[in-house]
């Protein structure tokens, strides 16, 4: 492929799919931009709903947890996107061809259900683009050492998309979603919340993590080491979107806003680990258990050596406490203790820049949800995100309550005077 030629990947996910009448739509986009002179890759999520139908179909024959056949036929969703999606364009005069994540040349490493790229050949996505067709995809999966199909877990068709990026030396990465880009909250449960017109990659990793739906944690960490610029767009409108990019303006940096959004996450469990008097520090055994399972960790807390007893405090994703629970359980109780799950709570957190080096965001941050009356537990600081723990039934009303102490809904560079408080967030 000539090197000159500008190369775009577009990722489409599964609600931007769910209809041929939407694979239509994806359809003109993409053969738009190859008409328009770019070597366009599309990268495609399975067609929304067919996952979950997929686990469904696996759950009543009494297949559950990741394994080398779930991944097997979970992989059939992306490949009938992948093979629509091609055949679509081809009828709009456009030559494409559809590729699995092997064909692709998508290594991985052979955690079911969760592994990682390690590499992409991209031989025969080269070869497509340079024979002026557009190469389609399969997002979410790759081949491991054994030469079986391995899924990449969540947010697996957006880490495909950059990762093939960055292998294209693509110009930009556009991902496309059904909302307009990246909002300052959920604008699902908060229609106040604007849309970012742009979004340090920092930022946008803890939006991620702290409950962001938009995109997953793993994409955006690559495309920050990548340098990868990621663009996220509304598959059904030609809104300008969100771009995630490192890039400074000629604003001065004071007027800056330090908390760019709210986040909120309900897939949260608060663990509780205890052992008897006397007994030794447990910590390293319980993160083994942990990074085992691969349980996402936040907001630890644990007893000093001062201390008699062993306790740890930590969350982990609600939907990962089950594969945790009995290991932790076992570990526990040979050591004269317990260990208690409470799955109603939720997580809800300010995102931004320079946080901790304003002492008084964290104050703001606990004042406006002590007056509004949430019960506020385990408290996690840092440079780019506030963390907290509330009941879950309360976790809307939390983020309401955030979005408008930080007047999330004004205008984005800077707040509005108030003698009581800094003039800028």
């Amino acid at each position: 492929m000539n090197s000159t030629v500008d190369v775009l990947v577009q990722k489409y996910g599964g609600t931007s799919l769910q209809t041929l009448d939407l694979v239509r739509r994806a359809a003109l986009r993409a053969a738009a931009a190859r008409r328009g002179g770019q070597a366009v890759a599309v990268v495609v999520s399975a067609r929304g709903g067919t996952t979950d139908q997929l686990l469904r179909l696996a759950a009543d024959i009494g297949a559950t947890g990741p394994s080398r056949e779930l991944d097997q036929l979970l992989a059939t969703g992306e490949q009938e996107s992948a093979a629509l999606m091609a055949l679509t364009l081809e009828r709009l005069g456009v030559p494409a061809v559809s590729l699995t994540g092997q064909q692709a040349g998508i290594r991985t490493t052979d955690r079911h259900g969760e592994a990682l790229i390690s590499r992409i050949g991209a031989g025969r996505v080269h070869s497509a683009l340079a024979a002026g067709r557009v190469a389609v995809v399969t997002g979410f999966q790759g081949v491991g050492p054994t030469g079986d199909v391995v899924t990449l877990g969540r947010g697996g068709s957006d880490t495909t998309a950059v990762a093939l990026a960055a292998r294209l030396n693509a110009s930009a990465c556009e991902i496309y979603t059904d909302v307009d880009g990246v909002f300052s909250a959920d604008p699902r449960i908060l229609p106040a919340a604007r849309c970012l017109p742009r979004v340090d990659p920092g930022v946008m990793a803890e939006m991620a993590f702290a409950g962001a739906r938009v995109l997953h944690t793993r994409c955006i960490e690559l495309a920050a080491m990548e340098g990868v610029e990621v663009r996220v767009r509304n598959a059904s409108s030609q809104a300008p979107g969100t771009v995630v990019v490192e890039r400074l303006d000629d604003r001065p940096l004071e007027t800056r806003r330090a908390v760019v959004a709210v986040t909120h996450d309900t897939d949260v469990a608060r663990v509780l680990v205890h052992c008897g008097a006397g007994q030794r520090d447990l910590a390293p055994d319980v993160f083994r258990v942990l990074a085992a399972q691969g349980a996402v960790v936040d907001l630890v807390a644990r007893s000093g050596t001062h201390e008699s007893e062993f306790r740890m405090g930590f969350t982990v994703r609600r939907s990962q406490a089950d594969a945790v629970r009995d290991d932790l359980h076992e570990l526990t109780a040979a050591h004269g203790g317990g260990v208690h799950f409470d799955e109603n709570v939720g997580k809800v957190s300010v995102v931004g820049m320079g946080l901790l080096s304003r002492p008084e965001y964290t104050a703001r941050f606990m004042a406006a949800l002590a007056s509004a009356g949430i019960p506020t537990s385990w408290i996690s600081t840092s440079q780019s995100r506030l963390s907290v723990i509330v009941p879950r039934e309360r976790t809307v009303h939390a983020v309401e309550t955030l979005h408008r102490e930080f007047r999330l809904d004004g205008p984005m560079a800077q707040d509005v005077t108030n003698p009581a408080r800094p003039a800028t967030v």
